[in-house]
């Protein structure tokens, strides 16, 4: 039975008490499938396993769905139970931020203010300061992320390294639905219409991905990939080829291709590992 907490006093205790590797899991809650391969990671790798569930005020932009971003706890708690979770930590805003919201944040560098930091200002100092927040309540020894959030994932492991955090950054790999979208808990906003919608993101990738393995270049590779997302009832925010530290796309050997798009009011991102292959 995963134990339930609300304040920094119970889980510094509870937390005291535990031996042995611990892993955490972050969470905004709404947990799905994607969660459950992260509490499944950290099951495997960790004695004990520690998820948090916070809806974090200082990601959100003024036009953002904070207020209607999907608070689902009982169904969250019930999937941690089943995962053999051992501690949930879930705050409230006031508990996180006692004083305010902070005005000191992390600054997540040129690579925070590109992409995802391009179009959502401000998103990573938010994240990267609650997740340092939450490293040191929580003082694991592993911390899992999904790669869908591939920049997220590729920053908190800059963090981590940069401000010399005493824990090992895990990535697991995206869960998909049957048919190939990337489980989110943002997904739930689609229409029928638009969930059909979203599969062109996927879709896209795969075309890009497809084109790497027959061994085309960076440029036919993006070009592919531009070709699958043929979605008019979609708005393309980015569709980009980069290195595995989301540097500037290298011409050969291991990548990423990003995209990021809307469906009706639903913002999605995925993202893919693809190899490019020597040139002549």
């Amino acid at each position: 039975m995963a134990e339930v907490l609300h304040t920094r006093k119970e889980l510094a205790a509870a937390r005291e008490a535990m031996a042995g590797p611990v892993g955490v899991v972050m969470t905004m809650g709404a947990l799905h499938a994607g969660h459950e391969a992260l509490l499944r990671a950290a099951r495997e790798r960790a004695g004990h396993v520690i998820v948090t569930i916070f809806v974090n005020p200082l990601q959100f932009g003024p036009n953002e769905d904070f207020d209607r971003y999907p608070r689902t706890l009982d169904s969250d708690l019930e999937i941690c139970r089943r995962a053999g979770v051992d501690m949930v930590f879930a705050p409230s805003v006031t508990e996180m931020y006692p004083e305010g919201r902070p005005t000191v944040r992390l600054d997540p560098g040129p690579l925070g203010e590109d992409l995802e930091g391009l179009s959502r200002p401000g998103f990573f100092h938010g994240v990267l300061t609650v997740v340092m927040k939450l490293l040191q309540l929580t003082r694991p020894d592993l911390a899992f992320f999904g790669e869908k959030d591939y920049q997220q994932l590729t920053l908190v492991r800059r963090m981590v390294r940069d401000l010399d955090v005493p824990a090992e950054i895990v990535g697991v790999p995206t869960v998909r639905e049957p048919d190939g979208l990337a489980m989110s808990s943002r997904n739930r906003y689609l229409s029928a219409e638009e969930r059909q919608t979203a599969l062109s993101l996927s879709a896209a990738l795969r075309a890009g991905a497809a084109a790497a393995e027959r061994g085309e270049d960076a440029g036919a590779v993006l070009a592919a990939a531009h070709r699958a997302f043929d979605a008019p009832d979609a708005r393309l925010d980015y569709l980009v080829l980069t290195d595995t530290e989301l540097e500037p796309g290298p011409v050969s050997g291991p990548a990423r291709l990003l995209i990021a798009a809307w469906v009706g009011a639903t913002r999605l991102i995925d993202n893919t590992a693809i190899h490019l292959a020597p040139r002549p």
